[in-house]
């Protein structure tokens, strides 16, 4: 799962409401319609920005914090974003995210600029930041994980295994 794209770097304590407003919550029921609203009330323009380009959301501690409702990371894929790195995640958060197929990564998020073109291997477990030619370590994650995130979440996971049966 080899994955390349430009960093877009945000701060500390990113809640699921800077994520997507919620004054959405209601009016907009339509995930493609309601990604387009991701990360605004953080940079008006962060949609037009990363719409159709290969995208990670980068932050520091805490990202996802606040509510636990599943429009947060159901927006951020559907807006395209190919993974999130953050120095920590807020656990409702990061349930949430992998049940739908987000990638979550945890690194130290220090070296890392908006701009920066990152280059995300799952598989063998390492962030590149090409730009400064810098290897960032990841906490690996563990194989449960990423067979949820092969498999697109766990949804989809148990459709195609007919069971959560991980065989470890």
């Amino acid at each position: 799962m080899k994955k390349i794209g430009r960093a877009y770097k945000f701060g500390d304590d990113i809640s699921t409401d800077l994520i997507i407003s919620g004054r959405y919550k209601f009016s907009i029921r339509n995930m493609k319609e309601l990604a387009r609203h991701v990360m605004e009330d953080a940079d008006a323009r962060f949609y037009r920005k990363i719409k159709g380009r290969p995208s990670f959301i980068v932050a520091g501690w805490n990202f996802g914090m606040g509510s636990s409702r599943e429009q947060a990371p159901r927006a951020i894929k559907e807006a395209g974003i190919l993974a999130v790195m953050a120095k920590n995640f807020a656990r409702i958060f990061y349930r949430n995210a992998f049940n739908i197929g987000l990638a979550l990564v945890e690194c130290n998020t220090d070296s890392i600029s908006s701009g920066d073109t990152l280059e995300l291997d799952l598989d063998r477990g390492y962030l590149k930041n090409k730009t400064k030619k810098i290897r960032i370590p990841v906490k690996p994650l563990h194989p449960i994980m990423k067979s949820l995130l092969k498999s697109g979440g766990v949804v989809k996971y148990f459709s195609k295994h007919k069971g959560l049966d991980f065989g470890l």
